[in-house]
């Protein structure tokens, strides 16, 4: 049988308006603390608020009260008229406070720290996998970016060497890769010609926090190319079964494959690929796919066998992608970017999913004309949104959240139990448990 990765465009870059460093803080809105002097009476302290039109709303350990606004004064102006009074030995906002998130320097297009954000709404904002608390959360428990886990890379290679005509994707670590090999070319060095599998891998390991390119959600990681699709992103499923069963002997702990068959082929079709699905989860080794881009109402395989976590595709809308299919087995969505799907086929929510909202891709670093240079380049498809869930699987293992050794189904379980409900409440065909969110992965449990 043959399988092909899942592509459907590239897109040119975009700017996006990111937030400037250094924005005033935020304060809460309708109430200041404040604190009386030890000597003010009691009678005092009611004049005082009756003066400023505030009541007292609860008593703060060490002294200080939390004041309510109740005469629609602002905060600041409320502060002025509290400090005016000589009973009175500070008054301040009530400052809101936010989780200490990495916010990596990578610029991105916009030449300036932090100008990631403006291309990779899938790691942050509304509709992401919330990946700088993620990257906190993996730095506090030991082990940021996922290190310590192994990814292996089913697709159509890696730039991940200089050698002979082939050059390492510059946003990608030299120092973390596995062996791995090339079913095409049967020899052991799995260099991309295609393009479609170093995208895949920027967006589980690349290079993060070094002043270059993009960001990676699990920059921490090995990863261990296997390449089983040839230039024009074809392959043969016996390549991907020999390739699933190499992995699990070679240390793999998740395994990303994004690639499909016809969604039209079951199970007896491709008996050596559901044996080797089994047996790599037997060895404990957690298996990913993409749910396919055909748009239709059925899960292709692999991601369609039970073992595998099937995955489909969002934008940037937070509403199914026109082009990834759903139904029965599908287990979660992450972020593909693209079009919002036809409301006929989202009847969930018709408030914000619009076929004709613009249009956004992924983006990560790959190949450009040629094995030897590289851009910034943005798919759409269930392919970009599947290592989304590898990475998550690879920094569940690596930070021991589950346990020093969690089964492929308490992984699986975790990242479906953890994703946000953004369908009918509960489990549909459309949306599976939701959308996978990494930082709740990564914390307490609910």
């Amino acid at each position: 049988m043959r399988l092909r990765c899942i592509l459907t465009a590239v897109a040119a870059a975009f700017a996006v308006t990111v937030p400037a460093a250094g924005a005033q803080a935020a304060i809460a809105p309708g109430k200041v603390i404040v604190r009386y002097r030890a000597d003010a009476s009691h009678s005092q302290r009611v004049h005082v608020q009756r003066r400023t039109g505030t009541s007292t709303d609860d008593r703060l350990p060490g002294g200080a009260r939390e004041l309510r606004i109740a005469d629609g004064d602002s905060v600041h102006q409320t502060l002025a008229e509290l400090r005016s009074h000589r009973a009175v030995a500070y008054a301040v906002p009530d400052y809101v406070a936010h989780s200490a998130d990495f916010i990596p320097n990578d610029p991105g297009r916009e030449h300036v720290a932090g100008g990631w954000r403006a291309l990779q709404w899938n790691f942050i904002g509304e509709n992401s996998v919330n990946a700088p608390a993620a990257w906190d959360l993996a730095r506090a428990a030991g082990a940021p970016g996922g290190r310590g886990a192994v990814v292996a890379v089913l697709d159509s290679g890696v730039a991940y060497e200089n050698y002979r005509g082939f050059r390492r994707a510059p946003d990608l670590y030299a120092s973390r890769f596995v062996r791995g090999y090339d079913w095409v070319d049967h020899d052991r060095h799995p260099d991309d010609e295609e393009s479609h599998g170093t995208h895949v891998t920027g967006t589980i390991a690349q290079k993060t926090n070094n002043r270059f390119g993009v960001t990676g959600l699990a920059y921490g990681v090995k990863i261990m190319p296997l390449r089983v699709l040839d230039r024009d992103g074809n392959g043969d499923g016996s390549d991907i079964a020999r390739a699933i069963r190499w992995a699990a002997r070679h240390g793999a702990d998740v395994i990303n494959m994004s690639v499909e068959f016809n969604a039209s082929e079951t199970a007896r079709d491709i008996p050596d690929v559901i044996s080797a699905i089994r047996y790599a989860q037997h060895k404990g080794v957690v298996l990913v796919a993409a749910s396919g881009n055909e748009g239709i109402g059925k899960v292709a395989y692999p991601a369609r066998a039970t073992q595998v976590i099937s995955v489909g595709a969002t934008t940037a809308s937070g509403c199914l992608a026109d082009y990834s299919n759903a139904g029965r087995g599908l287990d979660l969505v992450a972020p593909g970017g693209g079009d919002d799907a036809p409301l006929e086929a989202d009847p969930y929510d018709q408030t914000h999913c619009d076929p004709d909202h613009p249009d956004r891709r992924i983006f990560q670093e790959t190949l450009w004309g040629d094995t030897r240079h590289f851009r910034l380049v943005g798919f759409e498809g269930t392919s970009f949104a599947s290592p989304h869930v590898s990475a998550i699987a690879a920094l569940l293992i690596a930070t021991k959240r589950l346990g020093p050794h969690p089964t492929p189904a308490a992984v699986r379980r975790r990242i479906m139990d953890t994703a946000r409900d953004i369908g009918p409440a509960g489990y549909d065909s459309h949306y599976g448990a939701g959308l996978a969110d990494a930082a709740a992965a990564l914390g307490p449990t609910p």
